[in-house]
C-alpha cells in the first residue's frame, strides 16, 4: 500500500498557493481511500475514487506512479510532475509525491503476548505437556498421608490411570532406591529442603527406565503442609548415550583395522576420529603426534604452506559431497608417499554440515608398475596435472562431443607474472616446490569435472566444461584471486606473486582446432599482461571465417581508434508509428574509420568479434558514449528536441560493476536530461545474467537513465523477461519481424510482448520495418515506435543538427 500526496498549482490562486489531496492506493493499483480535497483537486468526491483503478485519474499510461521510470524516483523522495485527468474532462500537472510505503503482505494482525497469571491449568494441557515430555506430577497431603499422581505418572510405570496403589507399592518399583527415597522425603518434611534423585525404575512391564525423581514443601503460611514434585523420564537419552558409544567403539575398531589413514573433523577442523595409521604417518610427517579434540590449523601453525592446502581441502570437502585427490601428506623436499583421498562431507538429521572425513590409500607402489609409463606420459612430473600433449586430447574431445550436447564450455589459459624472478633468488627447486604446491591449491578450487594442466614453465591451462559464461567468470576470478593470495614461505622469505589470464568462451561456431583455441587464450592472456597484469581478460572464441592475418589488422584499427579517441558515429531514428511524438528518437550507431580517408568504415559485424577477444568491447561502449555527449555539449539546441539517445551495450560493460557510475560520472553537468539517455541490453545477455542486469536496471534508474531490452522475441524467455525485468522499452528481435506481414504465428507472438510491456507500463520499438506491409502490420497491432530502413536510414551524426534560423541578432542552429 502507498499513500501519495497530489499537489496542484492553480493560475487562479496567489502566487505559492496550492491545493494539495491525500490518495491510498493498494499493491494492485485499487485507489482504498482520498481525503475530503479530492474534489477540490481532481473533481471526484472521495466514495467516488474508493474502489476504483488509479488509472481513471491519470491522462496516459505514462504517467502511471507505479512505472519503473517514475518508481525509483519516487523511492528516493523525489517529487515528480505528471498530468492528471479531472472529472470534467481536461488535464493539468500537479506534483506527485510519496507519503508511505508498506506492502500489504506486511500489515501484521493485531496480537500480543503476557504471562500466565496463578489461575488454574486446562487438565488437558497438563495431559499433553506429560504425554509429550515423558513427565509425571506428584503431591503428597502430609495431614491425610494421601498421595495423589496425574496420568503421566501412571503411564512412566505403565500402569492403567486410577489403578489403585498404595505408596509402598509404588516404592516395590523403586527397588534399588528404596531407603534413599524414604530419607529424601523425611528431609523435606522436616527442613523444606528441596530433593533431586536419578534412580533405575522398574515398571510393571519389567521394563527398565531411567528417570530422575525430584520434589519440594509446598507451605501453607510457615508450616509444611505438602509436598510436590515431578518424576522425569530420561530413558530415551541414556539409549541414545549407549548407542552413541557403541558406534564410536565400532568405529574405533572399524578404522583401525585398516591401514588407510581415517580422520574425521568438525567445521573448525578439530579432530573428532583418527585412526592409528593416520597418528603414525602425520607423526613421521610433521614429527607431532595428534590428539582427539585438537584442531588441525593450530597444530600445522609451524607448516604454514601445507596448513593452507590442507585447510583449502576440508573447507571444499564442506561444501560438496565427496570429492577424490591424488597427493603426499606435504609437499617437502623428501619423497613422501602418495595418496588417493577420498573426502567425504558430514551431515547431520537436518541436513546440516557438520564436518568431513577423509580416507586415504597409498598407491605409491601401484605408480611404480608397468602402468606408471602411461601416467608419465601424460601428466607433468613437477605438479602432477596434466600435460600439454594430455590437455589438448582432452579439450579435442570435448570439442567433438559438443554438437552432441548442450553446453557451454570455456578456456581458461594463465600465465604468473615475474616468475623469473623466483627462479634467480630462489633457485629451480624452491620454484618446483613452488609450483607443486599452487597446484595443489588450485586443484581444490577448481570443479571436480574440469581438467587443469601445466603447459610448460609458469603456464597453466583450466578446461572449464558445461558451465556458463558468468559461473566461468567467477571461477576465473576466484583463481586468480587465489594466485594473488597464495603466499610460499621459503628461508624466512615469502614468495608471492600475481597471474594473467585469458578467458575464450566456446561458441557452437568455435573452430574444432584446440591447438589454435589454445592460441586465442594465450593471446588473451598476453591483452592482459600488456593490460597491466593480474587480470583476466575475456571473448569469445573468433570463427574459422577470420583468419589470424585479417584479425590483426581489424584490432591494429580498433586500437588506432580508441587512442585517437575517433570514432565514426552514425544515428537511426526511431519513429512513432501508434501515435504522434514530438521529439528525436535516435540510437547511436558505430562504425571504425578505415585506414585511409577513402577506405569503408568497419561495421559492427567485423570488428566487435575482434573488441571482445582483445577485451576492447568494453573501452569502445565508453567512447561511443563519451564521444556523443561530447557533440551534443556542441550542440545545445537540440536539447528540448532530444527525447531518447539509445547506445547498444557489449556483455562485458553489463557485468562491470563500475558501468553505472561511469554512466553518472559521463552525464554529470551535462545540458541534457539523464532521462534522455537509454541504455539497451540484448535480450541473450539478459537471459544469461538476469540477476547482474536487474542490478544494473536499478543502477541505471537511479541515476535517470531509461533500460531498453534489444531483440525481445528471439527466445521463450522473452516474455517473462518482458514481463518482470526493470526495463522501460522492448525492442522487437528482427527474426519475429521479417515475416510478420504474413505470418500469423509472428503476429500472435508480437501482439503478445506488446500486451505484456503495455500491462507492465512498458513501451514497445519494432525494428527491421523494411516495407510498407510491415509497417500496417506494426500500427495495427499498436506498436509505439518503429525502426527500419523504411522509416529512415542511418545517417552520419553530425547531419542531427537543429533546424537553422535566422534572427534579427543573427542565424542560430545549422
Amino acid at each position: 500500500m502507498k499513500e501519495f500526496f497530489i499537489r496542484r498549482d492553480r493560475s487562479d490562486t496567489p502566487q505559492g498557493a496550492e491545493r494539495r489531496t491525500l490518495i491510498r492506493i493498494n499493491d494492485d493499483g485499487v485507489i482504498l481511500f482520498a481525503d475530503h480535497h479530492a474534489e477540490a483537486v481532481l473533481g471526484y468526491d472521495a466514495s467516488e475514487l474508493e474502489g476504483r483503478k488509479v488509472q481513471c485519474i491519470l491522462a496516459a499510461r505514462q504517467d502511471d506512479p507505479f512505472a519503473p521510470a517514475h518508481r525509483h524516483r519516487i523511492d528516493n523522495g523525489e517529487s515528480i510532475l505528471i498530468t492528471f485527468r479531472h472529472k470534467e474532462g481536461f488535464f493539468f500537472t500537479a506534483g506527485l509525491s510519496l507519503r508511505m510505503d508498506i506492502r500489504d503482505s506486511d500489515q501484521a494482525a493485531s496480537a500480543f503476548i503476557s504471562q500466565r497469571d496463578h489461575s488454574p491449568i486446562d487438565h488437558r494441557l497438563i495431559r499433553l505437556t506429560e504425554t509429550s515430555a515423558g513427565v509425571g506430577i506428584w503431591e503428597l497431603d502430609l495431614h491425610s498421608n494421601e498421595l495423589i499422581w496425574t496420568d503421566g505418572m501412571y503411564h512412566l510405570l505403565e500402569l492403567r490411570p486410577g489403578s489403585e496403589i498404595t505408596p509402598e507399592q509404588a516404592l516395590f518399583y523403586c527397588q534399588s532406591s528404596q531407603g534413599r527415597i524414604r530419607a529424601l522425603f523425611r528431609r523435606c518434611i522436616r527442613t523444606g529442603q528441596p530433593f533431586s534423585l536419578t534412580l533405575d525404575l522398574i515398571t510393571a512391564r519389567q521394563n527398565v527406565r531411567q528417570v530422575t525423581l525430584t520434589g519440594r514443601a509446598l507451605k501453607a503460611g510457615e508450616r509444611i503442609q505438602r509436598l510436590g514434585g515431578t518424576l522425569v523420564d530420561h530413558t530415551p537419552e541414556r539409549n541414545h548415550t549407549l548407542a552413541r558409544q557403541q558406534a564410536e567403539q565400532m568405529l574405533g575398531a572399524t578404522i583401525n583395522a585398516t591401514n588407510d589413514l581415517v580422520v574425521a573433523v568438525d567445521r573448525q577442523l578439530n579432530l573428532l576420529h583418527f585412526n592409528r595409521a593416520f597418528s603414525r604417518q602425520f607423526e613421521i610427517t610433521f614429527g607431532l603426534r595428534p590428539e582427539s579434540g585438537s584442531n588441525l590449523s593450530a597444530v600445522l601453525q609451524g607448516f604454514p604452506n601445507e596448513r593452507r592446502l590442507i585447510e583449502r581441502l576440508w573447507h571444499r570437502a564442506f561444501e560438496r559431497d565427496s570429492f577424490v585427490v591424488e597427493m603426499p601428506m606435504a609437499q617437502q623436499h623428501r619423497e613422501l608417499p602418495l595418496y588417493e583421498i577420498h573426502y567425504q562431507r558430514l551431515t547431520n538429521d537436518q541436513g546440516d554440515v557438520i564436518g568431513a572425513v577423509h580416507v586415504a590409500r597409498d598407491i605409491s607402489d601401484r605408480l611404480q608398475n608397468s602402468s606408471s609409463s602411461e601416467y608419465r606420459v601424460q601428466h607433468d612430473p613437477v605438479t602432477g596435472l596434466m600435460n600439454r600433449k594430455a590437455f589438448l586430447g582432452r579439450l579435442q574431445r570435448t570439442l567433438e562431443q559438443k554438437p552432441r550436447r548442450e553446453s557451454s564450455d570455456s578456456l581458461l589459459y594463465l600465465d604468473l607474472d615475474g616468475f623469473d624472478h623466483f627462479n634467480d633468488i630462489a633457485g629451480s627447486g624452491t620454484c618446483d616446490r613452488y609450483l607443486r604446491e599452487l597446484a595443489g591449491n588450485l586443484g581444490v578450487k577448481i570443479r571436480q569435472r574440469d581438467a587443469l594442466a601445466r603447459l610448460a614453465g609458469d603456464t597453466f591451462a583450466l578446461l572449464i566444461e558445461n558451465c556458463p559464461e558468468a559461473r566461468a567468470r567467477k571461477i576465473a576470478d576466484s583463481i586468480l584471486e587465489l594466485i594473488g593470495g597464495f603466499v610460499f614461505h621459503w628461508q624466512d622469505k615469502q614468495l608471492q606473486t600475481t597471474a594473467s589470464g585469458g578467458l575464450l568462451f566456446l561458441d557452437d561456431d568455435a573452430p574444432t582446432d584446440s591447438e589454435q583455441l589454445l592460441t586465442q587464450a594465450a593471446d588473451l592472456c598476453h591483452t592482459a599482461k600488456t593490460s597491466g597484469r593480474n587480470r583476466i581478460h575475456a571473448a569469445r572464441a573468433m570463427s574459422l571465417s577470420l583468419d589470424e592475418g585479417t584479425a590483426n589488422e581489424v584490432l591494429a584499427q580498433i586500437q588506432q581508434a580508441l587512442d585517437s579517441g575517433y570514432l565514426k558515429l552514425e544515428y537511426q531514428s526511431l519513429r512513432p508509428v501508434a501515435s504522434v511524438t514530438w521529439g528525436d528518437h535516435i540510437e547511436i550507431l558505430t562504425r571504425i574509420p578505415g585506414e585511409t580517408p577513402d577506405s569503408p568504415p568497419l561495421t559492427p559485424d567485423a570488428f566487435l568479434p575482434v573488441a571482445e577477444r582483445f577485451d576492447l568491447a568494453k573501452r569502445l561502449d565508453r567512447q561511443v558514449i563519451r564521444q556523443t555527449l561530447a557533440w551534443l555539449e556542441q550542440h545545445r539546441l537540440l536539447e528540448p528536441r532530444l527525447k531518447y539517445c539509445g547506445f547498444n551495450l557489449s556483455l562485458a560493460s553489463v557485468l562491470d560493476d563500475s558501468f553505472a557510475d561511469f554512466m553518472e560520472a559521463a552525464l554529470k553537468g551535462s545540458p541534457f536530461a539523464p532521462e534522455c539517455f537509454c541504455l539497451e541490453i540484448r535480450e541473450a545477455h539478459a537471459t544469461q545474467y538476469p540477476d547482474d542486469v536487474a542490478v544494473l536496471c536499478d543502477s541505471l534508474h537511479r541515476i535517470g537513465c531509461r533500460v531498453a531490452l534489444d531483440g525481445a522475441g528471439a527466445s521463450v524467455e522473452s516474455y517473462g523477461l518482458a514481463a518482470k525485468l526493470p526495463v522501460d522499452i522492448i525492442k522487437l528481435d528482427h527474426k519475429i519481424m521479417q515475416h510478420l506481414s504474413d505470418d500469423p504465428v509472428q503476429q500472435v507472438m508480437v501482439e503478445a510482448l506488446h500486451k505484456i510491456a503495455e500491462a507492465s507500463g512498458k513501451v514497445t520499438v519494432a525494428t527491421f520495418i523494411e516495407n510498407d506491409d510491415t509497417l500496417r502490420k506494426v500500427r495495427t497491432l499498436g506498436i509505439h515506435y518503429g525502426q527500419g530502413f523504411r522509416l529512415y536510414r542511418p545517417r552520419p551524426l553530425e547531419e542531427l543538427k537543429p533546424v537553422e534560423v535566422t534572427l534579427t541578432t543573427g542565424k542560430i542552429g545549422g
